[in-house]
């Protein structure tokens, strides 16, 4: 069992054959399973000119999360602050926050969610890539923005996104919880949380250290099947480490074919090993790993497989064997 509570960060895959509406209604179904199955939290990452990824402004989903579940909160995890006008950010989810109190989190990270050059200039209007200085001030100012000018009423809950120590050493100085990318920088992730625990100021938004760390979860019936549902996301992976943006989300059978160097079985092998994949009793107890390691206050998880239907089934999956029968998921 895991005493944590769990949350999910959806990346809405775009599967390859299908349509972005898919994704996109996909993303809704999506929603309404996981807050029946009573997980604490869903919140929707920006991603911009990708094959794999749908550009969807986490804002909008969110919003359309939120009109059709009950229980689960919702927000960014992140949005990008380079990419947005700090009060443009605020009033947005501060109205989201008005609209569905208590229910709406604003998660803040700094890359500019794309790997194309020229896509990142569009999204910053002509701009370079943003300083150090320029991302601290940004996230202040939303911060700022949201308590003088927007405060409709109850305030989205403040998230600073990091994969580093730098971004740790943000959230510590600026009093925020911190949400981990254990999933894309599993070698940092000790060291800086330590560098955050140890450099923590209290804030209004937050009066002791928080952490959330997000795990890559693939959960099946059996370790073949959570094998099998992982082969799209490692394809895609493997294109990265060649320094490929532009590579699609296969289908599970085309990724079972797909001819992995022995390098790039070597570099997945050593992610997956800080990461969850398999049956339900292999991955609750990985999560728990991650969790004592981390010294977590919640779990996010992260399912990059191909359907929708395996997808809501490893979150099935997982929320049966990890809570204790007074937490029961709802039904």
């Amino acid at each position: 069992m895991i005493e944590l509570p769990l949350s999910a960060l959806e990346v809405a895959m775009v599967q390859t054959g299908t349509q972005v509406v898919d994704t996109l209604r996909d993303t809704a179904t999506f929603a309404r399973r996981l807050d029946a199955l009573g997980y604490r939290r869903l919140w929707y990452a920006e991603h911009h000119h990708s094959p794999a990824i749908g550009a969807f402004p986490p804002v909008v989903l969110t919003a359309h999360a939120a009109a059709s579940t009950s229980h689960i909160r919702l927000g960014s995890g992140g949005v990008l602050a380079p990419n947005h006008a700090p009060i443009m950010l605020a009033e947005q989810f501060g109205t989201l926050a008005a609209l569905h109190p208590d229910r709406i989190d604003l998660g803040i990270g700094r890359g500019p969610g794309t790997f194309d050059e020229s896509t990142a200039r569009a999204l910053r209007r002509g701009a370079g890539p943003t300083t150090d200085d320029e991302y601290r001030d940004d996230v202040a100012a939303t911060l700022r923005f949201l308590v003088e000018e927007v405060a409709l009423g109850p305030l989205p809950e403040p998230w600073l996104l990091s994969s580093s120590t730098a971004g740790a050493a943000l959230a510590a100085r600026l009093g925020l919880p911190i949400a981990f990318a254990h999933h894309i920088r599993p070698d940092n992730t000790l060291s800086a949380l330590d560098h955050y625990r140890a450099h923590f100021s209290p804030s209004p938004w937050c009066a002791r250290p928080r952490v959330l760390v997000c795990v890559e979860t693939v959960c099946a019936e059996t370790q073949e099947e959570a094998i099998r549902l992982a082969g799209p996301m490692n394809v895609v992976k493997a294109g990265l480490l060649k320094g490929h943006s532009e590579v699609p989300f296969p289908s599970p059978a085309q990724a079972s074919a797909h001819p992995f160097t022995p390098e790039e079985r070597r570099a997945l092998a050593a992610f997956g090993a800080h990461q969850a994949y398999g049956t339900p009793e292999t991955v609750v107890r990985r999560l728990a790993d991650v969790a004592d390691a981390t010294g977590a206050d919640e779990l996010m998880l992260v399912t990059p497989v191909y359907a929708v239907a395996d997808r809501v089934r490893s979150y099935e999956l997982v929320a049966h064997h990890a809570a204790p029968p007074s937490k029961a998921p709802r039904r």
